[in-house]
């Protein structure tokens, strides 16, 4: 007979050796234990049920940030949200981008990830003195996006309030993320000369008098003619002259 079934019948024969009292104690601590199980899995659902609680009302802040500086505050914000005991309030940091592609002086192109918003991130967080601190706190922080307060002397700056962006605001953000539409970056600058790549004024050369980054064009001055004529072209047209 193996090992278990041994114990089967040892443990068998204990009970039935044991006196009516001490079957009494031993089904009192059996339903003790029971309790006691119960107890803990209550509190562990109620530990669920309050962290879920207190996730739902987080919401998205916009800190601004020195400039350049969005990867480093993420990185080192994650990292100190944990070590301030912070990290179940602070939830999520992004920084919205898109893809680009950055035509460089020597006309090649370097697919880039372009922010949506330089110079601010995004962070979804329950707000409190613990959470604000440290956000405040963590370097290259600027400050919340917010309303001021105005102190009563009308004269020293105030604190700034951080103000939750609203649903509309957050949807967008993330919404022009997503897009995944390319945006063309150009290492250009006015009074900067071109020459066209492509279209009808390819192979023309000319100097750049307006960038618009925003829509991907610039504007610059052709010799069309023997006169020089603003023209309207894509970054994608043109490459820049050393």
């Amino acid at each position: 007979m193996d090992g278990p079934h041994l114990r089967y019948f040892y443990n068998l024969y204990q009970l039935k050796n044991l006196t009516f009292n001490q079957l009494t104690a031993l089904e009192k601590t059996m339903d003790m234990d029971k309790e006691i199980d119960l107890s803990n899995q209550r509190e562990e659902e109620d530990s669920i049920s309050k962290h879920q609680a207190n996730t739902s009302i987080a919401r998205w802040y916009a800190i601004q940030v020195a400039s350049s500086c969005e990867k480093k505050v993420k990185a080192t914000l994650e990292q100190r949200a944990i070590t301030l005991g912070v990290g179940a309030k602070i939830l999520e940091i992004e920084i919205p981008q898109t893809p680009g592609v950055k035509l460089k002086k020597d006309g090649s192109r370097q697919t880039i990830e372009e922010k949506v918003f330089p110079g601010y991130v995004l962070i979804r967080m329950i707000l409190d003195e613990d959470t604000m601190m440290a956000v405040r706190s963590t370097p290259n922080v600027i400050n919340f996006v917010g309303a001021e307060d105005r102190r009563a002397t009308g004269k020293s700056r105030g604190h700034i309030k951080p103000r939750p962006l609203s649903r509309q605001e957050v949807n967008r953000i993330f919404k022009r993320a997503a897009e995944k539409k390319t945006v063309v970056k150009l290492d250009l600058a006015e009074g900067d000369q071109i020459v066209v790549t492509s279209g009808p004024f390819k192979d023309f050369q000319g100097q750049v008098i307006e960038v618009s980054g925003e829509r991907s064009k610039l504007k610059a001055l052709l010799s069309i003619f023997g006169r020089d004529t603003p023209v309207e072209l894509e970054f994608s047209q043109i490459n820049k002259q050393n």
